[in-house]
């Protein structure tokens, strides 16, 4: 019968070398999570793109539309004249949310002009049915544009209309009117846009 000779195996150090692999391999894993981690950290650009933009004013003329980029999409400035805002209760039974009921804008904007000062309309520049961008079409009457047309915004990818506050007329593809982003005016001048006014 033969016998199992003691090879003299010293646990001590069987213990040390079984913790230090433990912590070497812990090191490594937090190494190597680390930058997994920092992957989901939204990177500059996409900071950039959600970043609110400023937006100078004092030099959009009369009836002129003016476009920045905020969040990957055209934001529209249009400064609208009285004659054309005049334009806007008149439109009621032609519209399918002439009180902008629907959530398309913050709340402290006018229903009817859909801005904070009523010549100054902040808007986003695409059609709310498949996102074209639609055509400024400010004077009445327009040749592109079919049926009655007292001026704004139409879509020619399907055919939808807007007046010159973005409300979409009823009967078209556009199921609602174009979308107003959180704006705040920064002084007389200038528009912050992507910031609300409880911001200031």
């Amino acid at each position: 019968m033969s016998q199992v000779k003691d090879e003299g195996v010293d646990a001590g150090k069987r213990r040390f070398l079984t913790l230090a692999t433990s912590v070497v391999g812990g090191a490594g894993a937090a190494a190597a999570a680390v930058p997994f981690i920092a992957s989901f950290k939204p990177s500059a650009r996409a900071k950039a793109l959600g970043a609110p933009v400023k937006a100078d004013v004092s030099k959009v003329e009369d009836g002129a539309r003016v476009t920045y980029t905020w969040r990957g999409s055209p934001v529209w400035l249009v400064k609208r004249t009285p004659t054309m805002l005049g334009t806007l209760p008149k439109l009621s039974g032609q519209l399918a949310d002439p009180e902008s009921k629907q959530p398309q804008q913050p709340d402290y904007v006018d229903g009817e002009t859909r801005s904070i000062k009523p010549e100054l309309l902040v808007m986003v520049g695409r059609c709310t049915h498949l996102g074209c961008s639609p055509l400024y079409r400010p004077e009445p009457e327009a040749a592109d544009v079919p049926g009655e047309w007292m001026g704004g915004f139409f879509c020619p990818c399907h055919g939808s209309k807007f007046d010159l506050a973005g409300r979409v007329y009823k009967g078209v593809p556009a199921p609602l009117n174009m979308e107003v982003p959180p704006h705040r005016y920064e002084s007389e001048a200038v528009i912050v846009i992507g910031e609300d006014t409880e911001a200031a």
